[in-house]
């Protein structure tokens, strides 16, 4: 990734939270979403987003520190849980955002795959979809 211009910890915090980049971090943009920790940089994003509701709410709300916890931890997975349904989509936007025709994010992503061999998840969720057949574990 040498030569890609990286943003600073203000403009990454900005963009953490959805602001749009100037054109110059373009590249970095695609391989923040495309790259094999994408959906590890998604999360973090997305924890970046909730952790000052989270304090918030646990410094705010009256009740015993045992339950504002986990009130707040339990808000913060459902929070996770909808992040990481979206997450194609999500990435799909910030590279939109960046200038990128839509589908770029997903192409490049299967691209690095070919190129690599299949992952932990060979189909993956672009893949073709898997009907089942008495070999693979179906029924018919």
């Amino acid at each position: 990734m040498t030569g890609i211009a990286r943003p600073g910890p203000l403009r990454w915090l900005a963009y953490a939270f959805g602001a749009g980049l100037p054109a110059r971090y373009r590249t970095w943009v695609l391989h923040d979403v495309t790259a094999p920790t994408w959906v590890l940089r998604h999360l973090v994003r997305a924890v970046v987003q909730i952790a000052p509701f989270g304090v918030a709410l646990y410094l705010l709300v009256p009740g015993s520190p045992g339950i504002r916890a986990t009130a707040v931890v339990m808000g913060a997975v459902i929070g996770l849980l909808y992040s990481v349904a979206f997450v194609e989509a999500a990435a799909e936007h910030r590279a939109i955002k960046a200038g990128y025709p839509e589908g770029t994010a997903a192409a490049t992503r299967r691209e690095r795959r070919g190129r690599h061999g299949p992952g932990r998840n060979p189909g993956g969720p672009t893949g073709p979809p898997r009907i089942p057949t008495p070999t693979n574990g179906g029924t018919r």
